[in-house]
Parts: C-alpha cells; sequence; structure tokens
C-alpha cells in the first residue's frame, strides 16, 4: 500500500511525517490551511522534508476552507512550527501541480493501492472529491486525525481539524470510503512528556535534536492551556494504527458532522450506541471505524522508535 500524507505541519505533525517515513510507503505529501497559513505549512513541510532526507514531493493545497474562514492555532506557535526554528530553510520547491490535482492523478495512477493519511482540515480530500467522484473508488482508506466522541478542544463538542471545516470533513464522511478515525478521546490516551524530549535529545542525532526541541515547546504549550505536564499524541496516532493495528480497538460507528447549530457547529456526532432496531425501525448505517482505545506507552514507545532511527 502506498500513501499520502495531507497535512498542516505543525508539530505533532512533524512527529506523524517522520513516523510513517519510516514504517509505510509515503510517495508524497499534500499541505492544507490549519495550524497556520497554508504557505507557513508548506514551508513547514518542505523543510521536515529536507532534514529528515524525504525525496517525496509536496504539493501545496486549500488556503480557507469551502464556507467561511478560520482561525490559525496559537498552540503551534507563530508559523505552525515555532518550536522547529533550528531548522534549516530550504531552496526545495513545491511540486508544480496543486494538492487537488495531484490528489487526483496518484489515486488515479495507483487505484486500489493508495490510502490517505489526513492530519488537518479535510479540504483538499473534499475538494478533490467534487472535481473527481471516482476518487472515493480509487482510495483505499483514509486514516484521519479528527473529531471526538465525546469534548472537543476548540470548543466543548468541536475539534480543531474538523471544525475549521466541517462541511469538507462532512463531504469525506458521506464519501462512501473506507475510514478509520484518531479522535481526540482516543488521541488522548497517549501522552508525550519531557522525559521523551530529554531520551530524543540525549541520542546525539540531527533529528532527534529537532524532534526533542519541537517536543519541549509543544509541551510548553500545552502545559500553558491545560494545565498538565504532557500532551497528547494527536496526528501519529493515525499513523501508528495503520502499522500496529494490535495497540488499537476500533469501533465501527456512524459518523456525521454538525453543520447548522452555532453552538454546535464541527461537533462530530458518534452514535457510539449499542443497540437493536426495533421491527420497521431503520438505524444509521456505520460509515467510520472509530478509535476508542489505545495501549498508550507502547504508542509513545513506537513513535520514538522511529524517530531514534533518523541520523
Amino acid at each position: 500500500m502506498k500513501y499520502i500524507i495531507d497535512t498542516d505541519p505543525g508539530h505533532d505533525d512533524f512527529f506523524a511525517i517522520l513516523y510513517a517515513a519510516r514504517r509505510l510507503d509515503v510517495i508524497g505529501l499534500t499541505t492544507v490551511f490549519g495550524n497556520s497559513t497554508v504557505e507557513n505549512t508548506t514551508k513547514n513541510a518542505l523543510r521536515i522534508c529536507d532534514l529528515a532526507k524525504l525525496d517525496i514531493p509536496v504539493a501545496m493545497g486549500a488556503g480557507k476552507p469551502i464556507v467561511g474562514d478560520y482561525v490559525v492555532s496559537p498552540i503551534h506557535g507563530n508559523d505552525g512550527l515555532e518550536g522547529g526554528k533550528s531548522i534549516p530553510s530550504t531552496r526545495r520547491d513545491m511540486d508544480p501541480r496543486g494538492a487537488v490535482q495531484y490528489l487526483i492523478e496518484m489515486a488515479h495512477a495507483h487505484a486500489g493501492n493508495l490510502s490517505l493519511i489526513v492530519l488537518g482540515p479535510m479540504t483538499n480530500v473534499a475538494l478533490a472529491l467534487r472535481v473527481e467522484p471516482r476518487l472515493a473508488e480509487w482510495i483505499s482508506e483514509i486514516s484521519f486525525m479528527g473529531g471526538s466522541t465525546g469534548t472537543g478542544n476548540v470548543t466543548a463538542f468541536a475539534e480543531a481539524n474538523v471544525w475549521k471545516d466541517p462541511e469538507a470533513a462532512q463531504m469525506v464522511l458521506a464519501s462512501g470510503v473506507l475510514l478509520r478515525m484518531a479522535g481526540l478521546n482516543l488521541t488522548g490516551q497517549a501522552r508525550l512528556s519531557q522525559a521523551d524530549a530529554d531520551r530524543m535529545a540525549m541520542a546525539g542525532t540531527v533529528v532527534g535534536g529537532h524532534a526533542a526541541q519541537i517536543l519541549s515547546f509543544y509541551l510548553k504549550q500545552h502545559s500553558a492551556r491545560y494545565r498538565r505536564p504532557d500532551a497528547p499524541m494527536h496526528d501519529p496516532s493515525a499513523v501508528i494504527s495503520l502499522v500496529h493495528p494490535d495497540l488499537f480497538e476500533f469501533r465501527d460507528t456512524n459518523v456525521s458532522v454538525e453543520l447548522v447549530s452555532p453552538a454546535l457547529r464541527g461537533m462530530t456526532i458518534c452514535d457510539m450506541r449499542e443497540i437493536d432496531p426495533f421491527p420497521g425501525e431503520t438505524l444509521p448505517k456505520p460509515n467510520v471505524k472509530v478509535g476508542v482505545r489505545v495501549d498508550g506507552p507502547a504508542s509513545v514507545e513506537a513513535m520514538i522508535e522511529a524517530i531514534l532511527e533518523y541520523e
């Protein structure tokens, strides 16, 4: 299976990209607004690829949601990867194709053998589906970080990636593609700590040193916001579940996105009821494999081991 990562780097995106590149056949990155502007997230993606010596294309995608506008996530600092200021700038050029064209061309070329890992708002994927509906048949699976079965992080019930483009998320959820969801309820079970940053720093590698600085910044931002010393391992969880499914438990669930209510906009409505229908009643069909449980320490260890393999 080949993979494209749709991403908005992003401190946790940094770890997810590097982990995926060591464990999966990643053939490209597409970028989107989210943790910062799409111009910044694209620069960050190019810098990450240079740092890790990843010879893969980076195609820039959407700079705003399908409806309305968005707010940059302050937890990621001024440029989306403020903790990675030490990562050198790059002269590498982005792919001349935009993200939508790139996704469609790659899905067609690798039909049935391409999966997507979506780590930011789902705008690029939704727009690609709108341009080429056959994309839903060509893509094998989409593993995404987003949503929640419970509380949110931007609002009481909305998670950031879905909240920033709920229309796009709903389009993808209704597409018929096999979907795997790593929501806040799951990612909060795998926690990163300063001890993990120290371990990467002590490895003495170039990538490990940058990773330690990035994680240390991320931990400080989370501590200021959530008043606890550790941080959830968000984006890497959407990747690790593909490599180590034994560490995860998923439940077939019907999931949709609230688009109308101002108070609940962006909420992922996960039908977790364990019920049988009454005679004549039709219950919503599952459309997402929702992550409900993960071996957090083992998942964190898997991620750190991959980072320490870099020079």
